[in-house]
């Protein structure tokens, strides 16, 4: 039962320098890229160019050089000599060729749409961000406008300083011309000051 035991251990070894055993994938390293049956692309790639074939679609352009290919393919199918013909008359390839053409048209523009879509979700999104930073800092500046505002009430103008000083100076004028008996201000009042300002 040892002897099993040993050939065990030498069939498998363990440990760090466990250099036998078959490799299995290590946390600590990535794994080796899989080969794939399907070729690849770059999606990004891909959705410019159905972009661009989309927006070739939807122009003007595409319309006249499709009418004129079509012309051109049945006037030849009808006027040119039977052996030159290579569509008679009910036209199939033509059918074919249009029906395959909306086909791969129908699936391009519509990825293309998905794509200007997740565009203005994003621009959407960012918008709304900005909108909401913007009522932010107007709800800011509004307090502070307020915070200003009652603070001025609180601070001596400019305008008031310079009527308190005018009234003073016809107090002192009438003191010395001596038509008036000092003012007495409330603390030095000898009810106190509690009495005035009931």
């Amino acid at each position: 039962m040892a002897a099993d035991r040993d050939s065990v251990r030498e069939r498998h070894p363990a440990g760090a320098t466990a250099a036998g055993r078959p490799r299995a994938s290590r946390l600590d390293q990535p794994r080796a890229p899989r080969r794939r049956l399907l070729p690849e692309y770059d999606p990004e790639a891909f959705g410019r160019m159905s972009e661009r074939i989309a927006r070739f679609i939807g122009t003007g352009r595409f319309l006249v050089w499709m009418t004129v290919v079509i012309l051109v393919w049945v006037l030849w199918n009808v006027a040119a000599p039977r052996h030159l013909r290579f569509d008679e008359y009910p036209f199939i390839f033509l059918t074919l060729a249009l029906s395959l053409q909306a086909s791969y048209a129908a699936p391009l523009i519509l990825l293309a749409q998905n794509r200007q879509d997740d565009r203005d979700r994003v621009n959407l999104e960012q918008d709304r961000k900005q909108n909401e930073r913007s009522i932010a800092d107007t709800e800011y500046l509004t307090r502070e406008i307020a915070a200003l505002r009652t603070g001025l009430g609180e601070v001596a103008t400019r305008d008031w300083i310079r009527s308190e000083l005018q009234d003073m100076m016809k107090d002192l004028e009438e003191l010395r011309d001596g038509h008036r008996e000092p003012a007495v201000f409330p603390a030095d009042h000898p009810r106190g000051r509690d009495m005035d300002d009931r």
